[in-house]
């Protein structure tokens, strides 16, 4: 059989290692990869994949969103990615195909690939219409209130409204408040799927900015945008995160 798989994750460390792995196996057909929520939206539409690694925790547009938006008549076999074992238990008990919780193993991937050939071959697939009853369950989670961060010998908790942006820097997160920052040991990734969407969005690969706390945008050159905060610090939006432009933008 050739199995036509769709990768999408936002981080290029992550999704490139399920290429490599899907690579190695023959009876794959690999058709795209998808670093963010509506070009996976996009090319599950367009291309029809047979099977999907779709990962939960995006900016923008998660993996639940993702699933939702196409809808139980179009939805493939889904393999769903997470860092948090709680969403998985909860998407494997939505009958999804199976789930893999980072990091894994080559024979755990093994194995869920293996998982997922014998569903497309069987006639006993999943129910996508019960997978995005469960989904929508899930989407409707409650995101984070405050933030533990440890600062010298104590525990401080952080109000999600009074950060202002969040800038990744290797595996910690600056936390930038109105009149100072605090370093928090977690990665941009698990910082941002504890996030609501609808407050946080990325304007940069290495930037997150609270969307109530944005004074004005300005266009720079290229495609580029100049995002000003209320306290007068200026960031650089990637233009390639047209997205979450468009959703400040309707926001306001």
């Amino acid at each position: 059989m050739s199995l036509r798989t769709l990768v999408v994750d936002d981080e290029p460390i992550a999704r490139h290692s399920i290429v490599r792995l899907l690579r190695a196996d023959r009876d794959v057909e690999l058709i795209g990869e998808c670093g963010d929520g509506a070009s996976a939206v996009a090319a599950i539409r367009e291309r029809a994949p047979d099977l999907v690694f779709l990962d939960i925790q995006m900016p923008a547009m998660n993996g639940i969103e993702v699933a939702l938006a196409i809808g139980h008549e179009q939805l493939p076999a889904t393999v769903f990615v997470t860092a948090y074992e709680h969403y998985a238990v909860r998407a494997f008990e939505a009958n999804a195909v199976d789930y893999l919780v980072k990091p894994f193993s080559r024979d755990r991937f093994r194995s869920t690939l293996d998982r997922a050939k014998a569903r497309l071959r069987s006639v006993a697939l999943p129910d996508s219409a019960q997978v995005l009853r469960m989904l929508e369950t899930l989407g409707r989670r409650e995101y984070c209130e405050r933030i533990p961060v440890r600062i010298d010998d104590h525990i401080e908790l952080i109000d999600v409204d009074d950060i202002v942006w969040i800038k990744a820097s290797r595996n910690t997160v600056q936390i930038h408040l109105a009149a100072r920052s605090v370093e928090l040991r977690e990665t941009m990734a698990s910082l941002a799927g504890g996030l609501d969407p609808r407050h946080f969005a990325r304007v940069h690969r290495s930037a997150i900015v609270n969307v109530r706390r944005i004074k004005a945008i300005h266009p720079w050159f290229n495609g580029y945008h100049i995002v000003v905060m209320d306290t007068g610090q200026e960031l650089r939006m990637s233009r390639y995160q047209h997205d979450s432009f468009i959703r400040i933008v309707g926001r306001r």
